[in-house]
């Protein structure tokens, strides 16, 4: 995940770098725009050092050097299609004004006008300006609109006064961001096994049968299992997809190498998701040398792969245990029956003809049916979306 942290001038503005430190230990990419007047407390330098990303301090670039040109002056778009939440912290009186009254007086209130992402607001002032009238209207005001304002503590302030305004604590600001993101830790202690991708099964040395699984629901939960806490094993077939962070991977090919690299790590494993699309056939005896075309039909005999979830119950008492379902008819009765047939836990239900619900596709529509009867509807929304959701499921079980 991407967001964008904005600094406003105040002399909190040391304390965001120590906020920049936090939220990199969720594994999220920091993108940090400066005022003008935050420079005067801490230089670009301390965040570009620490965020390893260039700091975006003017809307034109720096005018003085002869730099502004087009590709600064819509950089605050970029930036706002690309972040998934814009923190602020410090903001100031003065920047929550312009953000109340939609005035885009510098680069950070212009993102702030231009993303879609959530916004969240740690407010830095002395007393007598965090309670004045003008103030909590433009507060109120942002409420109103969603933004999430992370109320300032009480205390000693640099001014020598005494009361609210102090900028919350890093722990908490993260914590909204964190809540904000749907980032959780409802994992930690457990292990995660998770298989993604198809597999390919050989005909000859230069041909295989495969299908069209393109590994991103399996490689999308395995991501979220990462990010909640868990201990993560991703078992991916052939696909062109990075592995997420933090996970540990094992590549296999066929059915077979899938069935002995599942069996060799199920038993430390709490939950086991079974994303993947192995290949129900395989060519019985694959020719050792290319088949060549010899003008007439030619006959395969298939014959049944491992069914590795059924195999599954024997290996752990306690273990939960996913499937998935890419139908394309009657997905309800077939993911119930397989639900049923396999002893799964909950299974995962999708009709890969639905637009935004097929292959290689970066959403998805799924029904979630559990062992206790339970079916959860769910609207189109991002893999990522549709694995934590996933996940939310199977921490209640």
């Amino acid at each position: 995940m991407r967001i964008a942290l904005g600094v406003s001038g105040g002399i909190a503005a040391y304390k965001a770098a120590e906020l920049l430190r936090r939220l990199q230990q969720e594994k999220l990419e920091i993108e940090v725009v400066m005022t003008r007047h935050a420079q005067e407390f801490v230089t670009p330098l301390t965040f570009a050092a620490l965020s390893g990303r260039k700091v975006i301090t003017e809307m034109f670039g720096d005018a003085g050097a002869g730099s502004a040109n087009v590709e600064s002056a819509i950089e605050h778009i970029a930036v706002a299609q690309r972040i998934d939440l814009l923190v602020i912290a410090p903001a100031t009186a003065n920047t929550l004004a312009e953000m109340a009254n939609g005035i885009a007086g510098n680069f950070l209130t212009t993102l702030y006008l231009a993303t879609k992402a959530p916004v969240v607001v740690a407010p830095a002032m002395n007393v007598n300006m965090w309670e004045h009238a003008a103030t909590q209207e433009n507060l109120a005001r942002l409420r109103a609109r969603g933004v999430h304002i992370v109320e300032p503590g009480a205390g000693y302030l640099a001014c020598g006064m005494t009361g609210p305004g102090r900028m919350a604590e890093v722990e908490e600001i993260a914590a909204k961001v964190c809540e904000v993101l749907g980032i959780r830790h409802d994992f930690a202690g457990k292990t995660v096994l998770v298989t993604a991708g198809p597999t390919r099964e050989d005909i000859d040395p230069v041909r295989y049968i495969t299908n069209r699984s393109s590994g991103k629901m399996g490689y999308a939960v395995a991501e979220a299992a990462a990010r909640r806490g868990a201990r993560t094993i991703l078992i991916s077939g052939p696909v062109e997809l990075a592995p997420p962070d933090d996970v540990e991977i094992v590549h296999v090919r066929t059915a077979e190498e899938m069935h002995r690299a599942v069996f060799e790590k199920a038993a430390e494993a709490n939950v086991v998701i079974m994303a993947a699309a192995v290949a129900d056939y395989r060519v019985a005896v694959p020719a050792a040398q290319k088949i060549k075309r010899a003008g007439e039909s030619l006959s395969l005999k298939l014959e049944p792969t491992p069914d590795i979830l059924s195999a599954l119950a024997r290996v752990k008492e306690g273990q939960l245990r996913v499937g998935f379902a890419a139908e394309t008819g009657d997905v309800a009765e077939h993911a119930q029956e397989k639900l049923r047939r396999k002893g799964l836990d909950l299974i995962v239900a999708n009709d890969v003809t639905q637009q935004g619900a097929g292959f290689d596709v970066d959403t998805n529509i799924v029904t979630l049916f559990t062992r206790d009867g339970r079916r959860i509807d769910l609207p189109q929304m991002t893999k990522l979306d549709v694995a934590n959701r996933l996940l939310d499921e199977i921490a209640k079980l």
